[in-house]
């Protein structure tokens, strides 16, 4: 059986814990290969190497930092296939969705290499009397990374791009039930130049991550996840001293006007629901059909299910593959078993030639009641619900109303509509048009309300302001002559 080890000290560590967590293959069902889940003795190890290696790497220039991220981009570039076939062979989503992964993941790389640029502070002359003051921008030091299993390359350089590129040292605990993309990652940044310990991958689960939530070394903690256990990984993170950022859950809401080009609707609302199985926290697993057009929307969607071919990533024709893992399947499953809407489309009748693993066929439930488990839960599956309403302000209002605030969109052909519902719409990510609005790198990803525990959103501009903090320099070089003793307020003069 294939173990999987951590990264510590820039090459593949054993470990010396005994307990093995299995890595399925989604299209099967059947375990390929074994994590060996991190002790926090080897957590410890791991964050000590950070520690140990981070300050010679924040002494580096800007420009050496940056020529690394410029060689790790050109790496991850020349091995897109590479990455997007072993993180497909975990999760199960097809090579081509990896790919686009891959490509999401790359931008971060892009980014990171403007640090020189980006991490500039802002000086003042002469704020007072022969007195300068300006800001500079410090790396915290060690800061951990823990990420989901739905995107195990994409996720991981949102953060540590940023952070390695800032001067800090990284610790990754990546999901346990796709890990191995994570030390290719890793190999990577080795040859991309980053000295060794730099960058470490310890792997495991709920114990590994609470002996980073409370190593005192770890100054900071970037998370993806549902919105239970982000809320706990903020609360024990600042409990302890660490600056947070977690992101949480969602359910995502697409409305659709009644101007608006309803065969185009239809085909973002498939595209977004079932890419990738709807396991993604930016899956539309809404729509909300405004006054007249839902009738037809629901038959164009409908109409688009009956083509979508699942099966195995390893199949060139298939567009959605599995599930995760079969406790998932069943549960995104259950839901079909449920009161509160009129299912249109059964996935649990399909016929699947994808094989005896955790597949499930796309879903679509008519006339949702708002109240029922198909809106009130995040199922994160291939399960699309419709929620009828007579007017815009009701579909702003059941959008707002929602506890969760990750992303939104609206189709429609009215410029004005457009405009006020991004006026209106209390969320963080809001497209026109565009189905799944996921920031380009250069904005910052982040929702509101129950989707993100923290003050800054992920990667980005916010990604860099969250791995430095300012320090403010007051500078004075004064005449002898002209010092005097002052008790009072220190004055601009």
């Amino acid at each position: 059986m294939r173990q999987i080890p951590h990264w510590i000290g820039g090459r593949e560590v054993a470990g010396t814990g005994t307990r093995r967590l299995p890595v399925f293959d989604p299209a099967t069902g059947e375990i390929q290969a074994e994590v060996l889940a991190a002790t926090a003795e080897e957590v410890r190890t791991a964050v000590e190497t950070a520690r140990a290696a981070q300050p010679a790497w924040r002494a580096a220039s800007l420009s050496r930092r940056a020529e690394v991220m410029f060689r790790f981009r050109d790496l991850v570039d020349g091995h897109r296939k590479e990455i997007a076939s072993l993180l497909s062979s975990e999760h199960g989503k097809t090579v081509a969705d990896a790919a686009g992964e891959v490509a999401r993941g790359l931008e971060n790389a892009e980014f990171a290499a403007g640090a020189p640029h980006l991490l500039k502070g802002g000086y003042s002359e002469q704020a007072a009397g022969g007195v300068d003051v300006y800001s500079i921008q410090q790396p915290l030091g060690v800061v951990a990374g823990i990420t989901p299993f739905n995107f195990p390359a994409m996720v991981p350089m949102w953060m540590f791009c940023n952070a390695l590129v800032a001067g800090n040292g990284f610790v990754l605990k990546p999901s346990e039930k796709d890990p191995s993309v994570s030390l290719l990652l890793a190999d990577l940044l080795r040859r991309s130049g980053l000295p060794d310990g730099v960058f470490n991958v310890v792997q495991g689960d709920k114990e590994a991550v609470d002996a980073l939530l409370a190593d005192p070394d770890v100054k900071a903690v970037s998370f993806v996840g549902s919105t239970p256990v982000a809320k706990s990984i903020y609360e024990t993170g600042t409990r302890n001293g660490k600056r947070v950022q977690a992101l949480g859950g969602a359910k995502n809401h697409m409305v659709v006007l009644p101007d608006a080009d309803v065969p185009a609707a239809a085909d973002a609302a498939v595209s977004a629901g079932f890419g990738s199985a709807g396991e993604r926290c930016m899956a539309v697993s809404v729509v909300v059909a405004v006054g007249a057009v839902a009738d037809t929307l629901v038959e164009e969607i409908a109409t688009r299910i009956g083509r979508i071919k699942v099966g195995a990533a390893s199949d060139p024709d298939a567009e959605m593959g599995p599930l995760i893992s079969a406790p998932h399947r069943d549960r995104v499953r259950s839901y079909l078993d449920g009161e509160g809407g009129e299912i249109v489309v059964d996935g649990r009748e399909a016929d699947i030639s994808g094989g005896p693993g955790f597949f499930l066929a796309p879903s679509l439930v008519d006339k949702v009641d708002p109240a029922s488990a198909y809106y009130t839960d995040e199922i994160f599956g291939p399960v699309l619900s419709v929620v009828r309403v007579d007017t815009y302000d009701d579909a702003v209002q059941l959008v707002n109303d929602n506890p969760w605030g990750n992303g939104t969109a609206i189709f429609t052909r009215d410029g004005g509509a457009a405009r006020q519902f991004q006026y209106d719409i209390e969320c963080g990510m809001v497209g026109v048009n565009v189905p799944i609005p996921v920031p380009v790198a250069y904005y910052s990803f982040g929702g509101w309300k129950a989707s993100l525990f923290g003050d800054l959103h992920m990667y980005g501009p916010d990604g860099l302001r969250f791995y430095t903090r300012t320090k403010v320099v007051t500078s004075r070089w004064p005449d002898p002559a002209t010092s005097e003793v002052d008790l009072g307020f220190p004055k601009v003069r």
